[in-house]
């Protein structure tokens, strides 16, 4: 009877051991290694904020306190430039370069981003992920852009592998942080958002056309990031 016990008492633990073996699986995810950020910030001083607002102003109707936003929307871009120094360097000043006559009427606030991801897939944070930049017209206000050095002559599709991988993990990362993020656009696409509720632009005439990030890299960044079930803008305008 005593062996007959012992016998049961085993079988029991092992039974105990299975059950919190099969517990300890179901409830673990794999670590995720923390995504690399370097800070680089570009001149982002009481000028540039004070150009944010009025921009707000005059384009989205808004008067406002501060330049904050509440992210809804990620938009990939790239800036027509080989040389991450040339790249950051049109970012950097305050005021917009005087060879952006295409935009200059609109404002002198310099076009800018959140992020800009070099050659190497080097992520760069640029200013406050909650500040507004001017990188995308129309949805200024309710977006992070992420520049990628690339894009030569603005139209080759040329951006890197590491480049890719790199949005990958910033989407992922952004989505986390920021739930009120809704979707993934690429800059060419941004004139099909004008059919939301996201779209602010109250100067009709004031549109560009854009190529970046290009079709295949939008492709297959929104092919890895299918799983965060972002949604793409509304087809046609």
């Amino acid at each position: 009877m005593t062996k007959t016990l012992l016998g049961a008492l085993a079988l029991l633990t092992l039974g105990i051991q299975s059950m919190q073996a099969d517990h300890y699986k179901c409830s673990t995810k794999p670590i995720q290694p923390p995504l690399k950020i370097v800070e680089k910030p570009i001149d982002f001083g009481k000028a540039r904020v004070n150009m944010t607002k009025a921009y707000i102003r005059q384009h989205y109707g808004m008067k406002v306190k501060n330049i904050a936003i509440t992210p809804r929307i990620i938009v990939l871009h790239w800036t027509a430039e080989m040389n991450f120094k040339k790249s950051f360097n049109r970012l950097k000043p305050q005021k917009l370069l005087s060879d952006r006559k295409d935009i200059a009427k609109a404002s002198a606030l310099n076009v800018s981003a959140q992020f800009l991801v070099d050659r190497d897939g080097t992520i760069y944070r640029l200013m406050p992920e909650n500040w507004m930049a001017r990188h995308v017209i129309g949805l200024n206000y309710s977006s992070i852009g992420v520049e990628n050095v690339g894009g030569k002559g603005n139209k080759a599709d040329d951006l890197t592998a590491a480049q890719l991988r790199s949005n990958i993990a910033l989407v992922r990362y952004l989505k986390a942080k920021y739930p009120t993020i809704q979707y993934l656009i690429g800059h060419y696409e941004y004139r099909q958002m004008e059919r939301t509720p996201l779209w602010l632009e109250k100067d009709k005439g004031y549109r560009t056309v854009k190529n970046d990030p290009g079709r295949k890299f939008m492709h297959d960044v929104r092919k890895a990031v299918k799983d965060l079930h972002l949604k793409t803008p509304p087809k046609g305008r």
